[in-house]
């Protein structure tokens, strides 16, 4: 059940822009840094992600049809900030939330809502 499109308009333009201050450092947030499938640009989008061992899952309220999902997914993988770290997030795919290579944490937030799975290197 993804939250609608003129939530993630606005969120976009001002929430993200307040959460970037502190998702980098406090954790259960982070930033995955991503390009632009097109533009090639360097984009900073702020999410909700949870750790277990070295595989991070991402719950995906606005769905895999966001931005950002869609630039990973092309990429093949993206950067990810965490507790003040910087990890790259390989081979990311799209998964329900009762997936088992989901972690504990993110299954319970999710609900209803896709989670992107990748595994984590240094």
């Amino acid at each position: 059940m993804a939250w609608s499109r003129g939530l993630a308009r606005f969120n976009k333009r001002v929430t993200n822009r307040v959460q970037g201050v502190w998702a980098p450092w406090l954790p259960p947030w982070a930033m995955i840094v991503h390009k632009g499938r097109k533009s090639g640009r360097v984009y900073r989008t702020p999410v909700v992600a949870a750790r277990s061992g070295d595989r991070l899952s991402v719950v995906l309220w606005y769905g895999e049809r966001a931005d950002w999902v869609r630039n990973v997914l092309a990429a093949d993988g993206a950067e990810v900030v965490r507790a003040g770290r910087t990890m790259t997030l390989h081979g990311p795919r799209v998964v329900d939330a009762s997936d088992p290579a989901v972690g504990a944490v993110v299954r319970r937030v999710a609900l209803r809502n896709r989670v992107l799975v990748g595994e984590l290197g240094e």
